[in-house]
């Protein structure tokens, strides 16, 4: 079935292509919803709302961009919004005066995605939003400050806190 077919049988509330659709993406998208929410129920429930508003906001997606970006947006949203609800976000370190600076910090040692992922849990929730949404999803600064309602120095700060303790992390297990 091309793009197209699918797009336009979704949009008729096709049963049959919704089923293929979350067959398709569920196990992917369920991976975007658990990098933010540390519970597998809210990642499940996160990702079951997510696609409950993929398919009746189906006529919104314009062709713009690929569907599955499209679809990603509405989770990583529909988690945003999960951790807003159920956790607030704290930001520690928020008044702290942190300089921009080039920090030389990347993950290419022998890790798997999994230690990857379980180093993210031990992060506090706010490290580990703007540190998703930065560096995993691609937002820029202003993106991630309007979508948490804090500022652009706070999104900085978040990250280069987030980069130190993913840091002494990997150092504490020999990455480093």
């Amino acid at each position: 079935m091309t793009n197209d077919e699918l797009l336009l049988r979704l949009r008729e509330q096709d049963r049959a292509a919704q089923k293929w659709l979350y067959e398709r993406y569920s196990p992917l998208m369920f991976s975007v919803c658990k990098r933010y929410l540390r519970s597998r129920e809210d990642a499940e429930e996160a990702l079951v709302s997510g696609f409950y508003k993929v398919f009746s906001q189906i006529e919104s997606y314009t062709g713009a961009g690929s569907f599955e970006g499209w679809i990603r947006r509405i989770m990583v949203n529909e988690c945003l919004m999960a951790l807003r609800r159920n956790q607030p976000l704290s930001f520690p370190g928020d008044e702290a005066n942190i300089a921009d600076q080039a920090d030389g910090f990347n993950i290419e040692a022998d890790i798997s995605a999994r230690e990857i992922l379980e180093l993210l849990d031990h992060l506090p929730p706010g490290y580990r939003t703007v540190f998703n949404l930065y560096v995993l999803e691609g937002f820029k600064h202003i993106e991630i400050a309007e979508a948490l309602g804090i500022s652009i120095n706070t999104s900085k700060s978040q990250l280069i806190l987030a980069k130190e303790k993913l840091r002494n992390l990997l150092k504490t297990k020999g990455y480093l």
